[in-house]
């Protein structure tokens, strides 16, 4: 069964496809079932450090930004989107970035507790630790 904002990915053709409301079906994609985007916030390579998103509280929101070390924005390598979710998983929030952009995400909200993911084309999804 899938649950609510899981994303699953197509390893045939790169098609990407985030759950908006949960089902008992199997996701397939060119006849094979799509794989299931694990969410990652450490890693023994330590990539984490460019890949973690990082919640900042500011004096307007919200400041996410990708890794406590820059993520590298190149035509090759780069973070896809940004994401920004309420703790109950009904307010969602998605900056889609190109190469070469920032990849920060700036809110301006009362949020008391933020979740944030990023998508990276190569490492996949990042997800932040839990906040205060």
């Amino acid at each position: 069964m899938t649950k609510i904002l899981e994303f699953y990915k197509c390893n045939i053709c790169g098609n990407f496809v985030e759950v908006v409301f949960p089902g008992a079906g199997e996701l397939v994609c060119c006849g094979q079932p799509m794989e299931k985007m694990e969410e990652k916030n450490t890693s023994e390579e330590m990539s984490e450090e460019k890949h973690v998103p990082i919640v900042t509280k500011t004096q307007d929101g919200v400041e996410i930004k990708v890794g406590s070390a820059p993520h590298p924005m190149e035509d090759s390598h780069y973070v896809m989107f940004i994401e920004a979710n309420s703790a109950d998983k009904k307010y969602v929030k998605r900056k889609y970035l190109l190469p070469h952009e920032e990849p920060v995400l700036k809110l301006k909200c009362d949020c008391k507790e933020v979740v944030a993911r990023e998508l990276c084309n190569i490492h996949g999804v990042w997800i932040s630790e839990k906040q205060e």
